[in-house]
């Protein structure tokens, strides 16, 4: 009976001596912050980069050790045009994609193309993204990407066209160019309504596609032109028509967002939102520095008229239903973006 016993304490003896590192092993795992791994493509330089940035910099802060945020730039992880399937798939945790990068799972991303919001002021944009056309994509974000809109967008800033050694001084000298475009049927249409090529290309791969001429130009903003020093692979001429405002959109999967605590979620959400508008405001300021420095670099900027503009954006206009029909943007959002600028009078 002694024995039996002696026998039983040594097997408890022993299985606790085996169970304790687990256990401790399970604590310390409990104790490691949450990794969050933020993707973008464009160079440290930008703009985007340095708000995103600042803004993991504030999650650490307020976390207080309990996540750990890594940037990836310069598309080391992913180009924006993969980031989407990324997030989807666990692959990264955080991203602020272009909504243009994300019409290859979500057709609605493509709505700030209609031809009813080419060459429109930033106020009535905004009025747009922030308003019901907004939410109804964040919506199919969250459903299509498993992913949660942090807030309100960041806007990258205004495109228009570039070219290589064609001048741009009208609509006209945009005939037969191949164009390269962020992605996204609506760009390719209005690329084509022009008379031009249209080619997509990820960012990354830009300079050296210019370079070799694979395409004759692009269609993006100053800042990406500045922060990319395009004008080392021959970009020379710009024709400013503000054809659409690029929209960035703070995303974090959701497996990384159910991970949190609900004061984290609440943090996440606030730093976002307090400080989105002087965020915007930074951009804005970007895309004037950069407007001077390409100038600087000797790319030469024509702006059409606000009476060519206007009369551009109704002959594109007359397409609408087309446009909506390739890029199959539905009639719900359709609706919601013509609501909108309605509101706006």
């Amino acid at each position: 009976m002694k024995l039996s016993l002696s026998r039983r304490a040594f097997v408890a003896s022993a299985m606790a001596m085996v169970a304790a590192p687990a256990v401790s092993r399970g604590a310390a795992a409990a104790d490691e912050p949450l990794i969050l791994r933020c993707s973008l493509e464009t160079a440290p330089s930008h703009t985007r980069n340095a708000i995103i940035r600042d803004y993991l910099a504030k999650i650490e802060t307020a976390a207080a050790g309990k996540i750990k945020t890594q940037l990836f730039e310069s598309g080391q992880l992913f180009p924006d045009l993969q980031v989407g399937k990324a997030l989807l798939q666990g692959q990264v945790e955080m991203a602020a994609p272009g909504s243009f990068s994300l019409t290859g799972i979500i057709s609605d991303a493509d709505f700030l193309q209609l031809p009813v919001l080419y060459g429109r002021p930033i106020e009535i944009v905004h009025r747009v993204v922030d308003g019901k056309p907004g939410q109804l994509l964040a919506s199919q974000i969250e459903a299509r990407l498993n992913a949660h809109v942090i807030g309100p967008w960041l806007d990258l800033g205004f495109f228009n066209w570039y070219s290589t050694s064609k001048p741009l001084t009208s609509y006209g000298d945009l005939k037969g160019l191949k164009i390269r475009n962020n992605g996204g049927a609506g760009q390719a249409w209005r690329t084509q309504f022009m008379g031009a090529i249209p080619n997509t290309t990820p960012l990354p791969n830009v300079p050296l596609g210019l370079s070799q001429g694979t395409f004759d130009g692009l269609i993006t903003s100053h800042e990406t032109v500045a922060s990319g020093q395009f004008w080392e692979s021959g970009i020379r001429h710009a024709f400013e028509d503000h054809q659409f405002c690029g929209e960035y959109i703070p995303i974090v999967s959701l497996a990384f967002w159910h991970k949190l605590s609900p004061d984290l979620q609440q943090a996440f959400t606030e730093l976002w939102r307090d400080n989105v508008a002087a965020y915007r405001t930074d951009m804005a300021a970007a895309q004037l520095r950069a407007r001077e420095l390409v100038q600087a670099h000797g790319i030469k900027i024509v702006v059409p008229s606000a009476e060519e503009l206007a009369a551009t954006r109704r002959d594109m206009t007359a397409n609408q239903e087309q446009v909506a029909k390739l890029s199959k943007i539905s009639p719900e959002m359709v609706s919601a973006v013509s609501a909108g600028l309605a509101a706006a009078g």
